[in-house]
């Protein structure tokens, strides 16, 4: 007879203790990162690639190297094509230096003359030829800059569209070097070293494990006592029978009602209608990707949901 009253007394603490361990929680859910794919942006073998899973990362840290030897040489054929394109303008200064020397000849003759028909040893009509032969000269040196130039110009625009080609390839060369680019730790690797590479080929999975999300689920009823910004209570599992409590913060509530995800309730409780919400909880090492978790709201708002 004692003994069945010692199991009656076990069964009732234990219903106890199980109503209370619900009571304590208005929400349950898992915890999760945003992760980041990060993918190749060239084509070609993939000479180098330093990443582990586990690893830590640094934003902006050098991690590994697509082959650009194919790259490296079209961006020395186009280069020499400038070269080339350069080789083809043409020196008008030769032929400037000879109507120059004209044009000094005829000054001397006109200073010549303009003596001579002072002494009315020579006509106005001579003078006059030699300064009109001046101005030609003159005209004539004028039209060989102008052509010269606009024969340069049309030259050295075929300049313009291999600099523009020679930019994509230096683009596509600094796309070849992969920087991870959030700091985090790797979750996935998804290639290796030797392997080839493709522009949009993902190569690993990135997150940053110093604040994880819970998202969790609550009833509509309760929907109306938490806000964005709200601290709330996070409890995980320490051990067997004991909570572990930390702090967090209502990042994102939901609009849409959902039906409860099979891995949070009973399955009578999961015909009802939830509104996911997600927690932003500081993670001091020990809260995991997946880790169940959950949401103590305020007793403040604990006895308005219950009025």
């Amino acid at each position: 007879m004692k003994t069945f009253s010692f199991f009656l007394l076990a069964a009732a603490f234990f219903l106890t203790a199980c109503q209370d361990n619900g009571d304590t929680a208005d929400a349950y859910g898992n915890f999760e990162a945003q992760e980041v794919i990060v993918s190749a942006e060239g084509n070609g073998e993939l000479l180098r690639f330093d990443v582990e899973e586990g690893q830590e990362l640094q934003a902006g840290q050098h991690i590994g190297l697509i082959d650009t030897t194919q790259l490296h040489l079209k961006r020395q054929q186009l280069r020499a094509s400038i070269q080339a394109v350069t080789g083809k303008t043409q020196e008008v200064q030769p032929q400037i230096d000879v109507l120059t020397e004209q044009k000094q000849n005829l000054k001397r003759e006109e200073k010549r003359l303009q003596a001579l028909v002072a002494d009315n040893a020579a006509t106005q009509k001579q003078l006059d030829d030699i300064q009109g032969q001046i101005e030609v000269v003159e005209k004539q040196i004028a039209a060989a800059r102008s052509q010269n130039k606009d024969l340069n110009q049309s030259i050295l625009a075929e300049i313009a569209p291999i600099q523009a080609q020679i930019d994509v390839v230096n683009d596509q060369i600094r796309r070849c070097y992969i920087n991870n680019p959030i700091g985090g730790t790797v979750l996935l690797k998804l290639a290796e070293p030797h392997e080839m590479a493709a522009m949009g080929k993902p190569l690993y999975t990135i997150a940053r494990m110093d604040e994880l999300e819970l998202r969790a689920y609550i009833s509509g009823a309760q929907l109306p006592h938490i806000k964005l910004g709200q601290e709330v209570e996070v409890l995980i599992d320490e051990d067997e029978e004991a909570n572990r409590s930390l702090t967090g913060t209502i990042s994102w509530i939901s609009d849409k009602a959902e039906f409860t995800p099979k891995t949070i309730q009973t399955k009578e409780e999961r015909v009802n209608l939830v509104y996911a919400f997600k927690v932003k909880v500081k993670n001091d090492g020990s809260l995991k990707i997946g880790m169940p978790g959950e949401v103590v709201l305020g007793k403040e708002e604990e006895e308005t949901a219950a009025k």
